[in-house]
């Protein structure tokens, strides 16, 4: 039984890496794709921003501007694996923003537990993080 389950271990730890990619492959399409629509229609955007989102503490024009931005710049780094951590962060507070402002869906606590493994665990191998820490280590 030892030996099943020691080999279960290994299986899953060699599946893990995929696993990351997996993860951050399907939360930058969630957050780009959003980007892309706000910038194919961006009267649109700022009217969505002023009047139905209502971000708090913020102008609109900054909310839209720098949420595009978020939107479009964090899940390419998520997808080549670069500041994965940091790249998740912006991501995470914005899908804090919109589940408690605006939307209250099940499926943005996925997009959070996702993003926060991000955080904790970082890229994984397949990343430009690793081959950054492999070249230059600590």
């Amino acid at each position: 039984m030892k030996y099943i389950y020691s080999r279960l271990v290994a299986l899953a730890d060699w599946l893990f890496p995929f696993f990351l990619l997996t993860v951050r492959v399907y939360i930058a399409r969630v957050f780009f794709r959003s980007g892309l629509t706000k910038v194919a229609d961006w009267e649109n955007a700022l009217n969505l921003f002023q009047f139905e989102y209502k971000v708090p503490y913020i102008d609109y024009h900054i909310a839209a501007y720098s949420g595009t931005f978020f939107e479009l710049v964090m899940p390419v780094m998520l997808v080549a694996g670069f500041a994965t951590r940091l790249a998740a962060l912006p991501l995470l507070a914005m899908t804090a923003v919109i589940q408690f402002t605006y939307d209250q869906n099940v499926e943005h606590v996925g997009w959070a537990v996702m993003l926060t493994l991000l955080v904790l665990k970082g890229a994984g191998k397949f990343s430009l993080d690793e081959l950054i820490y492999r070249k230059f280590g600590r």
